[in-house]
């Protein structure tokens, strides 16, 4: 039998008080509401803990049309995956340096070539047999782009991401999978924001991926696949590795208090 009004009303405050207790974050994912567009409805959000759903709290799922015309009018990005739309969280500063210097190099050395570089303002679609997803990576280049009028490129040759410890899960995990699904993808660039360490796959002849790593500043990445190379001196110009360290010690901490609840 499915649940009352009444019993949803008391499953909801039983979990809030879990919450408490615990110190949890609730967030109750998007309801249908009727006579109301999607567009209009937030989008879905994660549970920060697992309490039970009810039938009335399924996701709500959104179509690749609907999310492609709500994204030219989000004041925010939103990354899609198999029907699901996630707001993309705010980068750090020394985050958006190492992707910007990583666009720059892709941007002087492809000057004049057939192959063109894009920022993190533009989506790469991947469809896989699962569904499709659409990801802002922080930067990539393609040499078969789409139209115009697209929003997002289908063929990437290079992507370039840049992780910290609180994105690599997802970046050496779920993108990296996708990514590497993508048939024109050549080479997958996972580069460190707190050190002077890019992590590489790259496609070889018989289709698989091997994993190459770049370390230290003088290190230089090779990139024939588009015919231009990626010095990691380039990469992280202008980064403070020193006040880096020192503010993920910070962040760490706050954690750890944030955690015990100090």
């Amino acid at each position: 039998f499915g649940l009352g009004r009444g019993d949803e009303r008391r499953e909801r405050e039983n979990e809030r008080d879990q919450a408490k207790k615990h110190g949890w974050t609730v967030i109750f994912p998007t309801r249908e509401v009727k006579g109301r567009s999607s567009a209009t409805l937030a989008s879905p959000r994660r549970w920060d803990y697992p309490p039970r759903m009810s039938a009335a709290e399924k996701w709500h799922f959104v179509t690749v049309e609907d999310y492609l015309a709500e994204e030219e009018v989000s004041p925010v990005k939103r990354e899609y995956r198999d029907g699901i739309v996630y707001d993309m969280a705010g980068a750090r500063n020394v985050h958006n340096d190492v992707a910007g210097n990583g666009f720059a190099s892709f941007h002087a050395q492809l000057r004049g070539k057939p192959c063109k570089p894009c920022n993190s303002e533009t989506k790469v679609r991947i469809r896989l047999t699962t569904g499709t997803r659409f990801y802002y990576p922080d930067a990539f280049v393609v040499c078969d782009p789409n139209p115009p009028n697209d929003t997002y490129h289908d063929s990437p040759v290079v992507v370039l991401e840049v992780t910290s410890p609180s994105t690599r899960r997802v970046d050496l995990g779920e993108k990296k999978d996708a990514y590497l699904a993508i048939p024109t993808l050549m080479v997958y660039l996972v580069a460190e924001s707190t050190e002077p360490v890019v992590q590489v796959y790259r496609r070889s002849p018989n289709g698989d991926f091997h994993r190459e790593l770049a370390i230290g500043l003088e290190a230089i990445i090779p990139l024939p696949e588009i015919g231009v190379s990626l010095a990691l001196a380039d990469l992280y110009e202008g980064i403070d590795f020193e006040a880096e360290a020192a503010a993920m010690r910070v962040m760490e901490e706050e954690a750890v208090y944030s955690a015990t609840g100090a």
